[in-house]
């Protein structure tokens, strides 16, 4: 596909989803009974090898090609003082990103993914959301197809993530206009402002709900009205790898509340979607609650640049290693037999 034309198309493809593959993730299961362990002593690990299993469609699942998509928008909010940082600060981590100094660079590195970091007309912030809708629809749906572009086919998993000063104030006002509560449920201190910002980030969330009041019955007008070309991307992104099978590993409350119209507009869309983690932003586990997403890791993490999902891709990775190297009870040499209780009090 080489772009959405309208309103319209988007949301019939968001509608028109693919179902995962079943008998993969049964054979995982399958499999992880005969392994040398206690029937689910692997927990979670467990859990998201099928989950892998399920949306590629076949058993064992790989991560040979994995990826990590950097989306980069700057956003006209900031002229209202929400951000602790200029917004030229997007550009000149951008840079660094290209440089490989972030710690994006590192972690994607330690995690065996490639990194690719595409920025979104840095030169053309979004309108001012409590003045005008931050994105027109040509402008959003022309975000939309880039991130849906910029998914490889051929990946067996994607990290999404994002960079924007600015973005967690537009991402708390899409958690408003989706779940209710305004700013002051949804807004937290992003990149560090004080009181007084934090005050000014509520105020300004709020006046935007009453701005686009007509716009909240609309997933997707709510993601142009309050959102920015990096959100609307990595929302195109996730509906590619569902469109091509591949499962998709969100960062933090940005990346979550850019995918969160997806959600309204299907509740399954983001089944094959995992949270890598929660992050220490105020009202990202409440938004992960919203959308029934269980995080892998709570490190405390609010970097954001897809650092959290980086991180959680080297669970995935651990967990496929022991699904794939660990021998069979048979292999082994190894009873699965639990021992009779009289037997295990002889043997005490």
């Amino acid at each position: 596909m080489t772009g959405f034309a309208n309103y319209a198309e988007l949301r019939a493809a968001c509608l028109d989803l693919p179902g995962g593959h079943p008998a993969a993730s049964a054979a995982v299961a399958q499999r992880e009974a005969t392994l040398t362990k206690p029937p689910q002593s692997l927990g979670r690990l467990e859990d998201v090898v099928a989950w892998l299993a399920h949306w590629q469609g076949r058993a064992p699942p790989r991560l040979a090609t994995a990826e990590v998509l950097v989306f980069a928008g700057n956003h006209g909010v900031t002229a209202r003082g929400v951000s602790a940082y200029p917004a030229e600060v997007t550009v000149q981590m951008v840079a660094n990103f290209a440089a490989g100094g972030a710690a994006i660079n590192q972690l994607a590195r330690t995690a065996g993914a490639t990194l690719r970091v595409i920025p979104l007309e840095l030169d053309r912030p979004t309108a001012d959301f409590t003045a005008a809708p931050a994105l027109d629809e040509a402008e959003f749906l022309a975000a939309v197809s880039a991130g849906h572009a910029a998914v490889s086919p051929e990946a067996d998993v994607i990290c999404l993530g994002e960079m924007g000063i600015g973005n967690t104030t537009a991402a708390a006002a899409i958690a408003a206009a989706l779940f209710g509560g305004g700013g002051a449920r949804w807004a937290g201190r992003g990149t560090g402002v004080d009181d007084d910002g934090l005050a000014r980030k509520r105020d300004a969330i709020d006046r935007a709900i009453d701005r686009h009041a007509a716009a909240l019955h609309d997933p997707l007008a709510i993601a142009a009205a309050f959102g920015g070309r990096e959100l609307a991307a990595i929302l195109g992104a996730t509906l590619a790898a569902r469109q091509n099978n591949i499962p998709v590993l969100l960062d933090g409350f940005v990346s979550t509340a850019a995918v969160a119209p997806l959600y309204k507009l299907r509740r399954d869309t983001l089944a094959h979607a995992a949270a890598g983690h929660v992050s220490a932003e105020a009202g990202h586990r409440m938004l992960l609650d919203e959308l029934g997403l269980v995080p892998l890791l709570d490190l405390h993490m609010r970097l954001g640049e897809a650092s959290g999902a980086a991180v959680a891709l080297l669970i995935l990775r651990a967990a496929l290693a022991c699904h794939t190297g660990m021998a069979t009870f048979a292999e082994a040499g190894v009873s699965d037999k639990p021992a009779e209780e009289g037997t295990e009090k002889a043997a005490g």
